[in-house]
């Protein structure tokens, strides 16, 4: 039940930012932000899985790609031995291949960016789609994009579109401190970002967040992780 938020800028030559906080089980490994796959992916960084070896999150800066993979419910009939991870679509993406035809994985929203555009790449298990981000500040979780049926897209997207941010340096912190506000809720809370899916569940929690900047031939990924799992606190993103 990761979250996103990006915003796409109107002008071509501007940034694309995005905010993803990732939850998943704290017993399943991961490496952070880094050039984690040199022989097969040269260039690439991103938060390796430790149990796949896929990304959650990936980036290829000199091509001015990222991309990164939400969960998502599926109608798939598929047995699980047909399946694999999703984390190489992850990989697969920022090295310009997007997912065709009828991927053999669970469900997924993923994000793409590259330059100054976004789309959300959507598969339920039956149907892949696309949507094309338009100019302006959007939001992610495990539905659709902008879904008013998610609570903590109902209640925090109109919050991140109306916060400014400011150009160059640490431009994040306004949206950090949006998510700190968030935190206030309890993380079990359907309006929580910064989440305990114990309750639901599901055994995750977040973990860590990445904000990145994107644009045409350049992306710039900054990495944190949460002191406690599902608890939010000042976060020193480098």
């Amino acid at each position: 039940m990761c979250t996103v938020i990006i915003r796409v800028p109107v002008d071509s030559d501007e940034a694309v930012r995005v905010l993803a906080v990732r939850d998943e089980d704290p017993a399943r490994t991961w490496q952070p932000l880094g050039p984690s796959w040199p022989e097969r992916h040269p260039g690439v960084i991103g938060v390796r899985d430790g149990r796949a070896g896929g990304a959650w999150l990936a980036a290829a800066p000199s091509d001015g790609r990222l991309s990164v993979l939400l969960n998502r419910a599926d109608v798939s009939t598929r047995p699980e031995s047909e399946l694999v991870s999703r984390g190489g679509i992850v990989l697969a993406s920022v090295g310009g291949s997007s997912p065709q035809g009828h991927p053999p994985t669970h469900g997924f929203n993923l994000v793409e960016v590259e330059g100054s555009s976004a789309r959300v790449v959507t598969w339920d298990g039956s149907s892949l789609r696309t949507t094309q981000l338009e100019p302006g500040t959007h939001m992610i979780a495990h539905e659709d994009v902008d879904d008013p049926a998610t609570a903590r897209i109902a209640r925090w997207l109109p919050v991140f579109r109306d916060t400014p941010l400011p150009d160059g340096g640490t431009w994040w912190t306004p949206w950090l401190d949006v998510l700190a506000r968030s935190s206030e809720l309890p993380a079990d809370d359907e309006q929580a970002i910064i989440r305990d899916n114990r309750p639901l569940g599901y055994p995750t929690l977040s973990l860590l967040l990445c904000a990145a900047e994107v644009s045409r031939g350049d992306a710039a990924v900054h990495y944190g992780e949460l002191r406690t799992p599902g608890e939010w606190n000042s976060l020193e993103l480098a």
